[in-house]
Protein backbone atom coordinates (compact mmCIF):
# COMPACT_ATOMS: atom_id res chain seq x y z
CA UNK A 1 0.00 0.00 0.00
CA UNK A 2 0.86 3.53 -0.41
CA UNK A 3 0.03 6.89 1.63
CA UNK A 4 0.31 10.32 -0.39
CA UNK A 5 1.01 12.94 2.31
CA UNK A 6 1.51 16.55 2.42
CA UNK A 7 4.28 18.29 4.81
CA UNK A 8 4.66 16.55 7.44
CA UNK A 9 5.22 20.30 9.87
CA UNK A 10 1.28 21.42 8.60
CA UNK A 11 -0.86 18.93 7.14
CA UNK A 12 -2.70 17.34 9.82
CA UNK A 13 -5.19 15.48 7.72
CA UNK A 14 -2.03 13.53 6.56
CA UNK A 15 -1.06 12.75 10.12
CA UNK A 16 -4.19 10.81 11.10
CA UNK A 17 -3.92 7.68 8.70
CA UNK A 18 -0.17 7.77 8.96
CA UNK A 19 -0.10 7.65 12.47
CA UNK A 20 -2.33 4.80 12.88
CA UNK A 21 -0.89 2.77 10.47
CA UNK A 22 2.31 3.18 12.02
CA UNK A 23 1.14 2.60 15.54
CA UNK A 24 -1.00 -0.33 14.52
CA UNK A 25 1.79 -1.38 12.46
CA UNK A 26 0.12 -2.14 9.33
CA UNK A 27 2.84 -1.31 6.44
CA UNK A 28 2.70 1.11 3.77
CA UNK A 29 4.86 3.14 1.49
CA UNK A 30 4.84 6.50 2.33
CA UNK A 31 4.64 9.21 -0.74
CA UNK A 32 5.74 12.61 0.39
CA UNK A 33 3.80 15.44 -1.65
CA UNK A 34 4.94 19.57 -1.11
CA UNK A 35 1.73 21.38 -0.07
CA UNK A 36 0.78 24.06 -2.94
CA UNK A 37 -2.72 24.76 -3.54
CA UNK A 38 -2.42 26.22 -6.85
CA UNK A 39 -4.01 25.10 -9.38
CA UNK A 40 -1.45 23.19 -12.09
CA UNK A 41 1.12 22.85 -9.27
CA UNK A 42 3.00 19.97 -8.90
CA UNK A 43 1.11 19.53 -5.57
CA UNK A 44 -2.33 19.10 -7.82
CA UNK A 45 -1.40 17.12 -10.40
CA UNK A 46 0.22 14.40 -8.63
CA UNK A 47 -2.30 13.75 -6.49
CA UNK A 48 -4.93 13.98 -9.49
CA UNK A 49 -3.37 10.90 -10.46
CA UNK A 50 -4.77 8.92 -7.84
CA UNK A 51 -7.52 11.07 -6.65
CA UNK A 52 -10.67 12.83 -8.15
CA UNK A 53 -10.97 14.92 -4.96
CA UNK A 54 -7.48 16.54 -5.56
CA UNK A 55 -6.16 16.32 -1.63
CA UNK A 56 -4.03 14.60 0.72
CA UNK A 57 -4.28 11.82 2.32
CA UNK A 58 -4.82 9.21 -0.33
CA UNK A 59 -4.25 5.41 0.06
CA UNK A 60 -3.47 3.54 -2.50
CA UNK A 61 -4.35 -0.02 -2.34
CA UNK A 62 -2.83 -2.21 -5.34
CA UNK A 63 -4.33 0.80 -7.60
CA UNK A 64 -7.25 1.03 -5.75
CA UNK A 65 -7.14 4.88 -3.73
CA UNK A 66 -9.22 5.75 -1.10
CA UNK A 67 -9.55 9.41 0.09
CA UNK A 68 -10.74 11.18 3.30
CA UNK A 69 -9.21 9.88 6.82
CA UNK A 70 -12.73 8.35 7.41
CA UNK A 71 -12.78 6.12 4.90
CA UNK A 72 -9.28 4.89 4.89
CA UNK A 73 -9.87 4.18 8.82
CA UNK A 74 -12.60 1.92 8.07
CA UNK A 75 -11.20 0.39 4.75
CA UNK A 76 -8.21 -0.35 6.91
CA UNK A 77 -10.23 -1.75 9.91
CA UNK A 78 -11.81 -4.37 7.43
CA UNK A 79 -8.59 -5.18 5.28
CA UNK A 80 -6.88 -5.90 9.01
CA UNK A 81 -9.44 -6.83 11.56
CA UNK A 82 -6.88 -8.39 13.69
CA UNK A 83 -5.51 -5.18 14.43
CA UNK A 84 -8.16 -3.57 16.12
CA UNK A 85 -8.13 -0.27 14.67
CA UNK A 86 -11.59 0.32 16.69
CA UNK A 87 -12.67 -1.10 20.35
CA UNK A 88 -13.78 -4.13 20.81
CA UNK A 89 -17.07 -3.11 22.31
CA UNK A 90 -19.96 -1.96 20.14
CA UNK A 91 -21.09 0.53 21.89
CA UNK A 92 -17.45 2.00 22.59
CA UNK A 93 -17.00 1.41 18.40
CA UNK A 94 -19.95 3.23 17.79
CA UNK A 95 -18.51 6.34 20.56
CA UNK A 96 -15.22 6.32 19.10
CA UNK A 97 -16.59 6.68 15.50
CA UNK A 98 -19.04 9.53 17.03
CA UNK A 99 -16.17 11.68 18.43
CA UNK A 100 -13.94 11.05 15.04
CA UNK A 101 -16.87 12.14 12.90
CA UNK A 102 -17.27 15.13 15.10
CA UNK A 103 -13.86 16.02 14.68
CA UNK A 104 -13.85 15.82 10.80
CA UNK A 105 -16.85 17.89 10.58
CA UNK A 106 -16.42 20.48 12.80
CA UNK A 107 -14.06 22.86 15.32
CA UNK A 108 -13.68 25.10 12.19
CA UNK A 109 -12.41 27.97 14.52
CA UNK A 110 -10.32 26.13 15.99
CA UNK A 111 -8.69 24.45 12.91
CA UNK A 112 -8.82 27.75 11.30
CA UNK A 113 -7.16 30.00 13.62
CA UNK A 114 -4.91 27.32 15.11
CA UNK A 115 -3.34 25.73 11.87
CA UNK A 116 -0.99 22.68 12.44
CA UNK A 117 2.93 23.72 12.62
CA UNK A 118 4.92 21.50 14.87
CA UNK A 119 8.44 23.85 14.71
CA UNK A 120 6.61 26.68 15.92
CA UNK A 121 5.65 27.45 19.40
CA UNK A 122 3.31 30.50 19.50
CA UNK A 123 2.08 30.64 23.08
CA UNK A 124 1.14 34.66 22.60
CA UNK A 125 -0.89 33.68 19.37
CA UNK A 126 -2.82 30.91 21.70
CA UNK A 127 -3.60 33.74 24.02
CA UNK A 128 -4.15 36.49 21.65
CA UNK A 129 -6.98 34.32 19.90
CA UNK A 130 -8.65 32.09 22.57
CA UNK A 131 -9.05 36.36 24.23
CA UNK A 132 -10.68 37.50 21.02
CA UNK A 133 -12.91 34.62 19.63
CA UNK A 134 -15.86 32.99 20.92
CA UNK A 135 -15.70 30.19 18.60
CA UNK A 136 -12.20 29.39 19.20
CA UNK A 137 -13.40 29.29 22.61
CA UNK A 138 -16.08 27.15 22.54
CA UNK A 139 -14.63 24.86 20.08
CA UNK A 140 -11.59 23.91 22.52
CA UNK A 141 -14.12 23.93 25.77
CA UNK A 142 -16.11 21.15 24.11
CA UNK A 143 -12.94 19.30 23.32
CA UNK A 144 -12.52 19.70 26.73
CA UNK A 145 -15.37 18.24 27.61
CA UNK A 146 -14.98 15.10 25.15
CA UNK A 147 -11.74 14.25 26.08
CA UNK A 148 -12.29 14.48 29.95
CA UNK A 149 -15.73 12.37 29.89
CA UNK A 150 -14.13 10.03 27.20
CA UNK A 151 -10.63 9.07 29.81
CA UNK A 152 -12.97 9.10 32.76
CA UNK A 153 -15.07 6.45 31.65
CA UNK A 154 -12.29 4.45 29.79
CA UNK A 155 -9.66 4.96 32.69
CA UNK A 156 -7.13 6.32 30.32
CA UNK A 157 -4.68 6.56 29.39
CA UNK A 158 -5.79 7.07 25.94
CA UNK A 159 -9.73 7.71 24.84
CA UNK A 160 -10.20 3.90 24.83
CA UNK A 161 -7.68 2.54 27.24
CA UNK A 162 -5.74 1.16 24.53
CA UNK A 163 -4.38 2.98 21.16
CA UNK A 164 -7.19 3.22 18.59
CA UNK A 165 -8.09 5.41 15.89
CA UNK A 166 -10.21 7.86 17.58
CA UNK A 167 -6.58 8.73 18.94
CA UNK A 168 -5.08 9.29 15.70
CA UNK A 169 -7.86 11.42 14.77
CA UNK A 170 -6.98 13.87 17.85
CA UNK A 171 -3.03 13.72 17.41
CA UNK A 172 -3.11 17.04 15.40
CA UNK A 173 -5.20 18.86 17.71
CA UNK A 174 -2.81 17.72 20.45
CA UNK A 175 0.13 19.03 18.54
CA UNK A 176 -2.43 22.29 18.39
CA UNK A 177 -2.63 22.74 21.66
CA UNK A 178 0.99 22.09 22.34
CA UNK A 179 2.20 24.63 19.72
CA UNK A 180 -0.28 27.18 20.96
CA UNK A 181 0.02 26.63 24.52
CA UNK A 182 -3.85 26.37 24.77
CA UNK A 183 -5.06 26.06 28.68
CA UNK A 184 -6.34 22.79 29.68
CA UNK A 185 -6.93 20.61 33.12
CA UNK A 186 -4.48 18.28 34.20
CA UNK A 187 -6.20 15.11 33.37
CA UNK A 188 -6.34 16.41 29.31
CA UNK A 189 -2.59 17.26 29.74
CA UNK A 190 -2.01 14.22 30.47
CA UNK A 191 -3.41 12.27 27.85
CA UNK A 192 -2.05 14.77 25.18
CA UNK A 193 1.32 14.23 26.64
CA UNK A 194 0.45 10.75 26.16
CA UNK A 195 -0.35 11.06 22.17
CA UNK A 196 2.47 12.70 21.94
CA UNK A 197 4.82 10.17 23.31
CA UNK A 198 3.74 7.43 20.75
CA UNK A 199 6.11 6.11 18.52
CA UNK A 200 4.03 6.91 15.80
CA UNK A 201 3.70 10.47 17.32
CA UNK A 202 7.82 11.19 18.12
CA UNK A 203 8.79 9.94 13.74
CA UNK A 204 6.40 12.10 12.48
CA UNK A 205 7.56 15.18 14.50
CA UNK A 206 10.96 14.00 14.22
CA UNK A 207 10.42 14.34 10.15
CA UNK A 208 8.51 17.41 10.18
CA UNK A 209 11.20 19.14 12.06
CA UNK A 210 13.88 17.56 9.27
CA UNK A 211 12.09 19.13 6.55
CA UNK A 212 13.24 23.01 7.28
CA UNK A 213 10.51 23.69 4.78
CA UNK A 214 8.81 27.24 4.66
CA UNK A 215 5.10 27.52 3.11
CA UNK A 216 3.51 30.93 3.14
CA UNK A 217 -0.04 30.31 3.68
CA UNK A 218 0.26 27.57 6.24
CA UNK A 219 2.55 30.56 8.25
CA UNK A 220 -0.21 32.98 8.69
CA UNK A 221 1.85 34.62 11.99
CA UNK A 222 5.42 34.18 11.06
CA UNK A 223 7.21 35.78 7.61
CA UNK A 224 9.49 33.59 5.47
CA UNK A 225 12.93 33.38 7.23
CA UNK A 226 15.58 35.54 5.85
CA UNK A 227 17.89 34.34 2.79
Amino acid sequence: MQLFIGNKNYSSWSMRPWVLMREIGIAFDEVPLRLDHDAGSDFKRAVATVSPAGRVPVLVDDGFAVWDTLAIAEYLAEKFPDKQLWPADRRQRARARSLCAEMHSGFSALRTHYGMNLEASLPEIGAKVLAEHEDVRRDLKRIVEMWSEQLQASGGPLLFGAFSAADAYFAPVCTRIKTYALPVPGPVQAYIDTVLALPSLRAWTQAALAEHDFIEFDEPYRKAPAG
